[in-house]
């Protein structure tokens, strides 16, 4: 069988879109100070936890060129409406850029061996080590993390969705170009 043509990628990645509103929400939701600071002390959580175990990186970002990796990241929306609104405007990549990375089978953010948003990246990668060790506890630790990360989406009302990162950053690009889900007053 041959590998998905980009055209056929991008149409998979509109199929698997959340609709707009969704969307919206998801990044009005990152925006909220309440809702961000609950993610961050979720990461902050897993990442202290993480280090007691002191796991190593023996792959050096190849993990994030996930077909070739054989695996898929996935993350909830609001998880990855946080990651764009979190950083450089500049790195936001738009539905072409999300649909390139997927035709090359890897995350938009790493053109090259490190990833431009380490530290607002979701939490499947912050809980996602390599190293042999790992397998007797990530499974666990990242079931329960996301379990808080579902808490907050309970907490605040958002809409919990589950699903590939690259399908959501599809979804969310385009409104970021517009300004979409922005605060009151700001974007259009």
């Amino acid at each position: 069988m041959n590998p998905p043509t980009p055209s056929e990628r991008e149409a998979a990645l509109r199929a698997a879109a959340p609709e707009r509103a969704v969307a919206e929400a998801w990044l009005r939701a990152a925006r909220d100070p309440q809702v961000s600071g609950e993610l961050e002390l979720v990461y902050a959580a897993l990442a202290r936890e993480a280090a007691r175990r002191r796991p190593v990186c023996t792959a050096s970002g190849r993990c994030c060129r996930f077909e070739a990796w054989g695996h898929r990241l996935y993350t909830t929306g609001l998880e990855a409406a946080f990651t764009l609104v979190s950083i450089d405007p500049a790195l936001v990549p738009d539905e072409r850029g999300v649909a390139d990375a997927a035709a090359r089978g890897g995350c938009p953010f790493q053109p090259a061996t490190l990833c431009e948003v380490h530290a607002h990246r979701p939490l499947g990668c912050r809980v996602y080590y390599c190293d042999p060790t790992a397998q007797d506890w990530q499974q666990a630790l990242s079931e329960r993390m996301l379990r808080e990360v579902r808490a907050i989406h309970d907490r605040h009302g958002v809409v919990y969705r589950y699903a590939e990162w690259r399908s959501l950053l599809f979804a969310l690009a385009p409104l970021m170009a517009r300004g979409g889900g922005a605060p009151t007053g700001e974007g259009g």
